[in-house]
């Protein structure tokens, strides 16, 4: 009975490879490209813009997919840690504030010349039947969020000079901390509590270069 057994069962095997070549492996599916999640590149229309000093400049945007993209690079006035602040993509009446950033190069600054910074920008699902033949990326801001440490070398006089110029009444001076400089609210209207006062004196408009630098590309329809 086991003989018979074993015979029907190398009888079944063999049936079963019939008409497929040795080494034969079944496709695997492919995956769906759905034809209505366009892929368009563009350049801008005016390349380079320029406001508060800083040029800013946009080599190229292109839509894959649900996906927006743009290759943005700026100058960099000085050696501090400067990113992409606040950006924005418009179409339409649609203006998408969420956005990812990833540095693509950078060339820091040295005596007599201005550095560089190139990121991508990224603007997730926007619809794939949006109008994208007028599309605006503006860079909103720039900024520097400097260390602790930079406040008493770098930033204080300025921020000092910006308080008196309003006659905000706020005295600022360094102190030790575990052996690193920190910058300090020492004085103070009465009427204005010690919270209220660190929020203006560490706000971030101190380290922030704002535009906007607006770009405009065909995306396609």
């Amino acid at each position: 009975m086991k003989r018979l057994i074993l015979l029907l069962s190398l009888v079944l095997s063999a049936c079963s490879g019939v008409g497929q070549p040795q080494g034969f492996a079944q496709p695997l599916p492919t995956a769906l490209i759905d034809p209505s999640y366009p892929t368009v590149e563009s350049a801008p229309v005016a390349p380079v813009q320029s406001s508060s000093g800083v040029n800013i400049s946009a080599t190229r945007a292109w839509r894959d997919g649900k996906d927006v993209n743009a290759e943005i690079c700026f100058t960099l006035i000085d050696g501090s840690d400067w990113s992409i602040w606040g950006a924005s993509l418009q179409y339409g009446e649609t203006v998408v504030f969420d956005f990812s950033s990833t540095l693509l190069s950078l060339q820091e600054p040295v005596e007599g010349q201005s550095g560089v910074r190139c990121d991508m920008l990224s603007f997730f699902n926007i619809p794939p039947d949006a109008d994208l033949s007028s599309v605006t990326i503006s860079v909103d801001a720039i900024a520097a969020p400097p260390r602790p440490e930079d406040y008493c070398t770098i930033y204080m006089p300025k921020i000092q000079q910006a308080l008196d110029a309003r006659g905000a009444g706020i005295a600022l001076g360094c102190a030790d901390a575990n052996g690193v400089q920190v910058m300090q609210v020492v004085g103070k209207p009465d009427a204005m509590s010690q919270e209220e006062a660190e929020q203006i004196v560490f706000s971030d408009e101190f380290y922030t270069i704002r535009g906007p630098w607006s770009f405009t590309f065909n995306l396609g329809q």
